[in-house]
């Protein structure tokens, strides 16, 4: 799989992602909330070797932390979204990086260090703190 880092605003960005975001099943597996994107984002996107979307995540970039919200995995796949994790967490680790995750996905998050703040029903909040952090 190939992973595709593009701006939030990039028009391949829309041309991967937009026949997925507006899909009806792909939107159920995401609680019916819709996905959203400007300049502030930046999307790790997976693409498999026929060329079609395996799943991305999204990361926006706040004032105080970067945060990952509504990421999408084709059939819930945990190594896909393992292997979407991965150059996130490579890409921010000199920054805050929280995760709105799907409470089935806590413990994948817990394994690259997410630690867990708040947590609901069907999400939780988790937090990874900027690797240079840890050394002080």
């Amino acid at each position: 799989m190939e992973i595709k880092r593009l701006q939030g605003t990039e028009e391949e960005l829309y041309r991967l992602v937009a026949p997925l975001v507006m899909n009806p099943v792909v939107l159920k597996q995401n609680y019916n909330f819709p996905f959203r994107t400007s300049e502030r984002f930046e999307w790790f996107v997976g693409v498999n070797d026929e060329g079609q979307v395996s799943g991305f995540v999204p990361v926006e970039r706040k004032r105080a932390e970067n945060v990952i919200n509504n990421y999408y995995v084709k059939g819930k796949d945990a190594e896909v979204l393992e292997a979407l994790l991965k150059p996130v967490v490579a890409a921010y680790a000199g920054d805050w990086l929280a995760v709105v995750a799907f409470a089935e996905d806590a413990d994948l998050f817990r394994s690259l260090g997410f630690v867990t703040e708040k947590q609901w029903t069907r999400y939780v909040r988790m937090r990874k703190e900027p690797a240079d952090e840890k050394q002080a």
